[in-house]
């Protein structure tokens, strides 16, 4: 028995009959990392010596009779959320050597709970990216494939799942970033409701769409820690005070007579013939677990990205300006003579990447005076039609279901010199962001070997509906048990 590759539903089993130990789980998935990762390059930091007192310590915790969902079991989280006395880089030589002082609030949930924190993974640089290649540091490996990128821009986190270096990861998610590496490497994310997880602790991309989700290879998994890191935060003044749902209390039931929707708008010319047929297969087993399943229309759907990249851009130039270089960060070498401005432009200069640069530059021109009416005030507009008629569907329909993505994962260096085609990777997934509503992708099918996602879309707050729905699927199909072979 591999031990890093169960589930975290077999593993709980075992680990509280005491057959195996928090300590030997831990060691079977760092020994996975060392043997592997360097082909993957998934991890940014491995916390052995740190992993290995944790799991000692829930090995303690269990032997005195504790019982916990996560307690014992081995887990990595994206480099953008913050860990105390842990590098947290975001990828970025601006952050190169930033060491937290304190745990983002899901990161102080985990250890509540006793889970094992492993190390820290890939991203695009300050999660700007579908791809993974604009981290500062490496490019991230598709474990199905290792000539193509993994996703991005929560991409080691997704290739880490793939690749059974832990029982799950966390990610962000601010238009597609878990869903749309999820797709490509063939493993569940989901992305929560707007406010129904803290943010406290995660380094602010954009504000008004930035969530923090699990990465798993099972639904009933993403259930499983959903409900530790979901719940209010008095440091959190956006999260919900809802109480949690049991998400895994229904999550088995039928589906026998909900009302699904598919957007006619998922049919279109930028999606190829295979992505076609994927969606026609899905939408037969949905019919053949007893749902009903309806196409209709959401034309404002096609504004998703134009929108997104416009309010995205302008929350990062805001929320970027706190890097200078003075406080902390990546600090130039100063010449004498140089002025203060002088100084701030190298720090920022050298410091952020060309992602980074063009997406400052993009949110402050849509910012300044004279276009701010024309482009981000246009923008917000438009993202209330599009959440208006998300809502207005999910009120007549259960769910919505499209592709996570228009295609499978494509090869490394394709289209990093194409930011544009970079951008339109969030076709189907920047709607539900833009809209805060809660989504998953669930492995649904293959495409010349590389795997492909299906999304699941809900209204707000109906984490458990999306949950059971995409459980439902999962149990009905075997999309998720075929393993990359690397």
């Amino acid at each position: 028995m591999n031990l890093n590759q169960l589930t975290i539903k077999e593993a709980r089993k075992l680990l509280d009959k005491k057959e195996i130990s928090a300590v030997e789980l831990t060691r079977a998935c760092l020994a996975r990392i060392k043997a592997t990762d360097k082909k993957i390059k998934a991890l940014i930091t491995l916390c052995e010596k740190q992993a290995l007192d944790l799991a000692h310590e829930a090995d303690g915790r269990i032997a005195k009779g504790e019982r916990g969902a996560l307690l014992g079991v081995p887990y990595l989280v994206k480099d953008n959320i913050l860990t105390k006395g842990v590098k947290t880089t975001a990828a970025s030589k601006m952050l190169e050597n930033y060491v937290a002082p304190y745990n983002a609030t899901v990161i102080a949930k985990l250890n509540s709970a006793g889970a094992v924190l492993l190390g820290k993974t890939n991203l695009d640089e300050f999660a700007h990216g579908a791809s993974t290649e604009n981290s500062a540091f490496f490019t991230t490996k598709n474990p199905w494939d290792l000539k193509r990128v993994p996703g991005g821009s929560s991409g080691g986190s997704a290739a880490a799942v793939a690749a059974d270096f832990c029982l799950f990861a966390l990610g962000s998610d601010t238009g597609g970033s878990i869903r749309q590496p999820a797709s490509f490497c063939s493993v569940v994310g989901f992305k929560p409701s707007y406010g129904r997880v803290s943010r406290h602790g995660l380094m602010s991309m954009t504000s008004s769409t930035d969530v923090i989700g699990p990465m798993t290879k099972t639904v009933a998994d993403a259930a499983i820690v959903m409900e530790v890191i979901a719940g209010s935060d008095k440091y959190d003044s956006t999260v919900s005070r809802e109480k949690v749902d049991d998400y895994g209390k229904n999550i088995a039931k039928s589906i026998k007579g909900l009302k699904i929707a598919i957007p006619q708008e998922c049919f279109g010319d930028e999606l190829s013939g295979e992505v076609k047929e994927l969606m026609q297969n899905a939408m037969a087993k949905f019919k053949e677990l007893g749902a009903q399943v309806t196409e209709i229309s959401l034309p404002h759907t096609k504004y998703g990205v134009p929108v997104y990249y416009i309010i995205t851009p302008s929350e990062i130039s805001s929320n970027l300006a706190r890097f200078d270089g003075f406080r902390y960060g990546y600090h130039s070498e100063v010449k004498k003579g140089e002025t203060l401005n002088e100084i701030y432009l190298k720090n920022r200069g050298e410091g952020f990447g060309p992602e980074v640069k063009r997406r400052i530059m993009l949110g402050t021109y849509a910012l300044s005076a004279g276009y701010f009416d024309a482009y981000y005030k246009k923008a917000q507009s438009v993202r209330m039609l599009i959440t208006q008629e998300l809502n207005a569907a999910l009120q007549q329909f259960d769910v919505i279901i499209t592709p996570t993505s228009p295609h499978a994962a494509f090869k490394i260096g394709e289209q990093n010199q194409d930011p544009l085609q970079m951008y339109l990777e969030d076709i189907f997934v920047s709607g539900p962001s833009l809209a805060g509503l809660p989504a998953v992708s669930i492995p649904a099918g293959f495409i010349n070997n590389l795997p492909l996602g299906l999304q699941i879309v809900g209204a707000k707050f109906q984490e458990a509906l999306v949950l059971q729905v995409a459980n439902n699927f999962e149990s009905a199909t075997e999309w998720h048990q075929p393993k990359a072979k690397i």
